[in-house]
Formats: structure tokens, sequence, C-alpha cells
């Protein structure tokens, strides 16, 4: 049972009705502190069937990776060597001490270009099931690799191109013997992508929402308890779930109405149609992650809105045909604040100096 984390003087009766045989019910008259505390953690019970705390580092399918493989692909992330002419580099667009974003509607690329959809942050992406807004990547491994080879982005013309950089550098051959060292031949492109895959599954941005999650039922102010409730009742989480609140799923954007005359977007982004030609994929794009979405603007898959409030309402009406009150929205906002998680302090953000 849902209990909106709004009045606590009216609660009793609600948490009493919630109440199991592990936890009894608070005898009548109870401090009100009591009963709000018996009140957070029945929504607690409730978030934790949509969402999980952040885990330590998520891990490669295939097994752990080891601290030489982090640290080089940390070194890779930040080198703009990456790139065709030396300027950009995975940091460029997704900034390790700005949440992993830019905060520009379309990144710049090579030679001052621009693609035509907003980079997402690559802090928590590792939990996602699919990457970039198409999903035409499967995980951070395979998607680390294709920005260096786009001819609007990193440019590379060529894997041996890159292969052929790094091996005449002072320092890869060693950094690559040292991180895979069973391998003859260290220093290729599947391995590039594995170090920078290896380093991003550690970008994870812990929040006091994991903190409530895992039982601390006072992590959250009341007020982002109440959006929390508020998110729930809405019907948000029937595609912002999971431990990212997020990235696990393909959903059409406009399931009630056309979000271009709202968000001022193009027709000529058809989605993940672009990827598998299906009519049916028009305007299907993978759910965004919530963390840290207080700190990621502009948003949607063209950066084309800049403010919150107007994601959050457009978001309502397209998708789940609501006209949000006023009250609603500052509750849902509190909320995501709440999602605003601790930038690692382990990782290093700026490129060595030459």
């Amino acid at each position: 049972m849902r209990v909106p984390f709004r009045s606590s003087l009216l609660l009793l009766p609600l948490a009493m009705a919630c109440s199991t045989p592990e936890q009894p019910a608070l005898p009548p008259g109870a401090p009100v502190d009591a009963v709000s505390m018996r009140a957070a953690e029945a929504l607690r019970q409730e978030a934790l069937t949509f969402f999980h705390p952040l885990p330590e580092v998520v891990e490669h399918p295939a097994g752990p990776d080891t601290p030489e493989k982090v640290v080089l692909g940390n070194k890779l992330f930040l080198d703009p060597q990456l790139s065709e002419d030396g300027t950009i580099s995975c940091n460029s667009c997704h900034r390790l001490d700005g949440y992993g974003v830019d905060n520009t509607p379309t990144s710049t690329g090579v030679r001052g270009q621009h693609g035509g959809r907003n980079s997402p942050s690559v802090y928590n992406a590792a939990l996602h099931n699919m990457q970039f807004w198409d999903g035409r990547a499967t995980d951070v491994e395979q998607q680390a690799g294709m920005p260096v080879l786009n001819p609007v982005e990193m440019a590379i013309p060529s894997e041996a191109f890159l292969i052929r950089r790094l091996k005449a550098a002072p320092d890869y051959p060693a950094l690559f013997k040292a991180a895979f060292p069973a391998d003859k031949d260290p220093l290729t492109y599947a391995n590039i992508r594995e170090a920078i895959g290896a380093f991003e599954r550690t970008l994870l941005t812990p929040s006091r929402f994991d903190d409530f999650l895992k039982g601390n039922t006072s992590a959250l102010t009341p007020a982002e308890t109440a959006g929390l409730s508020t998110f729930l009742e809405v019907g948000c989480t029937n595609c912002h779930n999971g431990t990212a609140v997020g990235g696990t799923m393909l959903q059409k954007f406009g399931v009630h109405q056309d979000f271009r005359p709202l968000t001022g977007s193009s027709a000529e982004d058809q989605g993940r149609k672009q990827v598998t030609g299906t009519e049916a994929d028009r305007d299907v794009f993978k759910v965004p992650a919530l963390r840290n979405v207080t700190k990621t603007a502009p948003y949607f898959h063209d950066g084309r809105v800049a403010q919150l409030d107007s994601a959050i309402r457009i978001m309502a009406k397209v998708q789940l045909a609501k006209e949000l009150t006023d009250q609603q929205l500052s509750e849902l906002k509190t909320f995501l604040e709440a999602l605003t998680g601790t930038l690692p302090k382990t990782v290093t953000t700026t490129p060595a100096q030459p």
C-alpha cells in the first residue's frame, strides 16, 4: 500500500494497516515521528519493487576487471590522441568533473562538427542494458569504440591508425602489457574498448536515495519522500525503474501525442528506426536514466529542452497523458534532486600535461 508522505498526523491508521509480523502495528497515540518512520518504511518497501541500490562496481560478465585495466581505461578516456586531430577525448563530451556531460544540446567533435543527439552521462551508464539513444550498442565496451571511429565525433580513420599511434607513444605499450598480461600483442582495438569499459564500470554515483533503499528511512527529507510517493503514484516507474532509475528499455517518445510541438525537435531524427529500418521503431528511444538528472541538462535525445520543469511536464503529457499540478511538479523535482550522487574521488579527471 502506498502511503503519501504529506501529513504525518493522518498516517497512523494507514501505517497500522501496512504492518507485518516483523514490524508490529504501532500502539494508539504513538508519537508523530514514529508514525512518520513507519510510513517511510512502507514507502521504502514499495520503492524496492522498482529500484535497487547502486552496487560497489558493475562487474563485467566475463569476470572482475583488474586495477591495471581500470587505470589504463581512465588514461585513454582522457586522451585526445583518440581523435584524429588530437583535440577531442571521451572526456570532452562526457566530463568526469561535470556529472559525465558537457551541458550542451549536442557536443562538438573534430573540426567543430556537431552530431544530432545529446551526449548522455557516462556516470552509471554501465548499469544500462543498452547504450546510445537508439540502443545500438549492448554494453559500455562496445560503445567505447564507436565514437572514436565516427567521422563527426573523433574521426579516427581506422582501428589500425589508432593502434600505430598508441604503439608509438612512450607509455602505452607497457600499460597495455600490465593490463592484459596474457596477450601476446596486448595493444589492440578490442583491448582499448575493454579498458575504457572497465574504467566506466567504476563510474558510479551513490546518493542519499541509495541510503534510503538500504534501510535508512531518514536519509530523505519529508519533501523528498513526498516526491518519491508522487513519482510512484503518477506512473513514472512504468519506464524509469531499475538501479539507474531508467536505462533499461526502449520506448516510443510520444505515446499519447507528438512530442515535437512541445520540444521544438526536428522530424529528421526517427529514433531507433534509423538503426533497424522498421517503421514500428520510429520515435523509439532508450529511456534515459534519472540519476544526477538535475545536473545533466539540457534534456531529451536532441537536447532541445533546457529546463527540468519543462521536461517533467512534457514527459507527463506525452507519455502518461497527465497534466501535472504545480504541487506534483514541485514534488517530482524535489525527489529527482535526491538522485544527485557523489562523484568518485578515485577518478583522474584532468589529462596529464605533455
